[in-house]
């Protein structure tokens, strides 16, 4: 009596393992793609037209000098609610796109999250906010939209978000 229920122990046990095993046989690994930008409007699922916003990883000083921008920068059109990146799900694959400055220069290739020492709104309808926390919170700086002659007026972020500049978004 005691070897027929081991028995059957044995065998539930065994038919356990392997509806376990069976189901992880069929399951596809997840897989995971990361990509660098230096625009949002890059990122496939983010429809928006090219950044009025431009963050420069150095102060207005040295970030432009004589007319020409010596500093990396990145930039932005729309909302964005983590400078550090977004994400989506594409069926099993997450696919992550991780914001950076780049066009040569100061800081180039460097992560855009709390990098950044100035910026410059150079968009002709469209007034910005720099925050100091992912998701539009805590201390913010206000850029209005560019002059009546297309004059992009490059300032510096306050003390409070020099290197700690999190997110932006329309004001």
């Amino acid at each position: 009596m005691k070897s027929i229920r081991l028995t059957k122990r044995a065998a539930a046990l065994a038919a356990s393992f392997a509806a376990v095993a069976a189901v992880m046989g069929t399951s596809g690994p997840a897989h995971a793609a990361e990509y660098t930008v230096m625009d949002n409007c890059d990122v496939p699922w983010i429809t928006c037209s090219y950044g009025d916003l431009w963050l420069f990883y150095n102060s207005k000083d040295i970030a432009v000098q004589d007319g020409y921008i010596k500093s990396a920068f990145t930039t932005y059109y729309s909302n964005v609610s983590d400078h550090w990146g977004t994400s989506q799900y594409q069926g099993s694959s997450l696919t992550t796109y991780r914001y950076v400055f780049g066009n040569g220069g100061n800081g180039n290739g460097q992560y855009m999250k709390n990098n950044a020492a100035s910026v410059q709104n150079c968009a002709r309808d469209d007034n910005y906010r720099v925050y100091y926390n992912s998701g539009y919170g805590g201390t913010s700086q206000y850029f209005a939209k560019n002059g009546p002659y297309g004059d992009c007026n490059l300032t510096n972020l306050i003390s409070a978000l020099k290197n700690n500049n999190a997110s932006s978004h329309f004001a």
